[in-house]
């Protein structure tokens, strides 16, 4: 994944869309998800389309990289909402020709059945959130599809979009090697393109974490985790998906286009419910965020939009870039803080096997990204 002049100097810019909805909560997740009863879909319609053109009229006009519809589970949309917003972006910016447009989707059968409409609506890319591919770990996840439906999911995906990705999580509770390598080679035979693969972490706040309080069960211990980390390397650099992020794998050329303009920390916009977005006006960048409950954006969806200082774009985008196989520019980096990083870190990090030099980019090695948090702290400390 070469990184060309032109993405150095400028990643893009992308428009973020949440649809913070599920039919439940799966007992992992963190992210800002809610369930309700009912949900008023004309008048939702309605609030996404007028956040899309405040924002436009407060930054101005934009070429459009790439959409992402996340959520919550954004395939409980429907298709001609999600035509609408596509509209909406194309209408008051400008969509590039090959503008990435992503949909994020449970492959329930009920879900699967939508994507022919999403297809015909505009996206282009789906993610299927598979997650495991064997029913009692879909049951111990707390997902609402079986096995046999997540395979039927991706067998359609295919017939509908010409690029796919789906996720799975990996250390899970007692899960062996053997038992690892044999779903993974099972998913990458399924795969068209790309697949994010994520460990299994206990978050606050989640169902989880009460579980493993109350002695529910154990989550693995860290160097059995990286053990299955290291394992999934191996095995997916030697398919053709070599890692291009920590968590995500992808043929050569067919990287999420939208994630690479976060990772390479470009410009994007954040649309509904506790959305962020990094915006650019008159030479300065604002750190967006809106407020997370639904029934509260609603009514304004801003929470807050304050100005990132020289020092602040720098550090985020190094935590950003060094997720990345690329890395991250140096010379960026002096430029915005206005000071280099400290070469002495560099030297120490790389001497250590955790960094590499390339020409005045710094790179993590495999090892670097296993321990990435350790990384920053030592090279922004």
């Amino acid at each position: 994944m070469p990184v060309s002049q032109t993405e150095q100097s400028d990643p893009g810019f992308a428009v973020y869309v949440h649809w913070p909805f599920c039919l439940s909560k799966c007992p992992y997740c963190d992210f800002n998800s809610h369930v309700r009863e009912s949900v008023d879909q004309q008048r939702w319609r309605t609030v996404l389309l007028a956040e899309i053109d405040a924002t436009a009229a407060e930054i101005g006009k934009r070429s459009v990289r790439s959409i992402f519809f996340g959520g919550g589970t954004p395939s409980l949309m429907p298709p001609a909402t999600v035509g609408a917003i596509i509209s909406q972006i194309a209408a008051r910016w400008e969509l590039d020709a090959d503008a990435e447009i992503t949909l994020e989707a449970n492959p329930t059968s009920v879900e699967a059945e939508k994507l022919a409409g999403f297809a015909a609506a505009g996206v282009n890319r789906v993610s299927l959130g598979v997650q495991a591919l064997n029913d009692a770990d879909l049951k111990f996840l707390g997902r609402g599809h079986s096995a046999s439906e997540a395979r039927a999911a991706v067998d359609l995906a295919r017939k509908h979009f010409s690029r796919m990705s789906f996720d799975l999580i990996y250390a899970r509770p007692n899960q062996t090697p053997a038992e690892w390598e044999t779903e993974l080679r099972s998913a990458i035979a399924m795969a068209a393109d790309h697949l994010s693969l994520y460990q299994l972490t206990i978050e606050p706040g989640t169902g989880f974490e009460g579980a493993v309080k109350r002695g529910q069960f154990t989550p693995m211990q860290g160097d059995m985790a990286a053990d299955l980390y290291e394992l999934t390397q191996d095995i997916c650099g030697a398919h053709g998906l070599p890692a291009y992020e920590i968590s995500n794998h992808a043929r050569p050329g067919s990287e999420s286009r939208h994630n690479l303009v976060y990772w390479r920390y470009g410009e994007y916009a954040g649309i509904g419910p506790g959305a962020h977005g990094r915006l650019h006006q008159n030479g300065a960048v604002y750190a967006t965020a809106n407020f997370r409950k639904p029934e509260r954006w609603l009514i304004a969806a801003r929470e807050t939009c304050d100005a990132l200082d020289g020092r602040d774009q720098s550090v985020e985008m190094v935590m950003m870039g060094l997720r990345l196989l690329d890395g991250v520019s140096t010379r960026r980096y002096a430029a915005l803080a206005g000071a280099p990083l400290s070469q002495d870190a560099i030297r120490e990090l790389c001497d250590e096997g955790l960094l590499l030099r390339a020409g005045e980019r710094i790179k993590t090695t495999p090892r670097g990204r296993l321990l990435l948090d350790g990384v920053l702290a030592r090279l922004l400390g």
